[in-house]
């Protein structure tokens, strides 16, 4: 495992008690290395004969025929998933009360290239009774930003395309809504904080690069430039640098990490 895994699987060996369903959530920004952790600490527990399930907020997103819907209804800036209010948080709840009650459960799974979930029946079965799922994403456990934050722009795409703040209001409400009824269910928490928010750019740069090569001309075609990754990563913004600020104070496990992706610090909550 790397320094991520290793971290963490220290507290969660900690966490786990026999006969009881662990749902730990990781939080951690776009490319910061938590799909990695989360795979590996999979691996790892399985190895020691547990029964253990990643699920990651990604797996959750509405598709983009629903989202058009919302953003017609509400904003166009929900055309694009990310924010709270482009999940799917009904089958989220379905998914970890099932969890909860230690009976067999189909994963969600989402195609990204379709921008579409995939049909149930692609959906993984995770077997009951399980004793670790590990959720995993970019705003897994976060808590509303503070109203007054939110009147000023904090980037270009919300002084251009959200200038009256009806786009960072809607998610910012159902955040403190159906999404934090979907993060209620996690036991545990642990957060990858990143150096800044700026080094995200790089890293999810470095990521869609990485992706160009593995896939060939098929990806390179569909690829993001720099450029659009920036504006992508946008909607991203003001959320993550609230998690950045906040969520350390909280979480159970917090992993401060350098512009390498290297832990430099933990620090843990009893």
């Amino acid at each position: 495992m790397n320094p991520i895994s290793t971290a963490l699987a220290a507290s969660i060996e900690r966490w786990l008690t026999p006969g009881k369903s662990l749902i730990v959530g990781l939080c951690g920004t776009q490319a910061s290395g938590k799909s990695t952790a989360s795979a590996q600490l999979a691996e790892h527990f399985i190895a020691q004969g547990l029964k253990v399930g990643v699920l990651s907020l990604d797996d959750l997103y509405l598709g983009r025929t629903v989202r058009a819907g919302i953003a017609e209804q509400v904003h166009p800036l929900f055309a694009t998933r990310g924010p709270p209010g482009t999940h799917d948080t009904a089958i989220g709840i379905v998914t970890l009360d099932a969890v909860k009650r230690g009976v067999p459960v189909m994963l969600p799974r989402f195609d990204k290239r379709a921008d579409e979930p995939l049909s149930s029946r692609d959906w993984p079965l995770l077997e009951g009774p399980c004793d670790l799922l590990l959720l995993e994403g970019w705003c897994v456990g976060a808590t509303p930003v503070p109203a007054d934050l939110l009147a000023q722009p904090v980037n270009e795409l919300e002084r251009v395309d959200d200038p009256d703040g009806i786009w960072r209001r809607y998610w910012n409400a159902h955040l403190g809504g159906e999404t934090a009824e979907l993060f209620a269910r996690i036991d545990r928490l642990a957060c990858l904080r990143p150096p800044s928010f700026e080094v995200v750019h790089t890293w999810r740069c470095e990521q869609e690069h990485a992706y160009q090569a593995q896939d060939g001309a098929q990806r390179a075609a569909a690829a993001m430039t720099d450029e659009q990754v920036a504006r992508f990563i946008a909607h991203y913004e003001r959320l993550t640098r609230w998690i950045m600020e906040e969520m350390p104070s909280r979480a159970d496990v917090t992993i401060q990490l350098d512009e390498a992706r290297t832990p430099i610090s933990i620090s843990v909550r009893e």
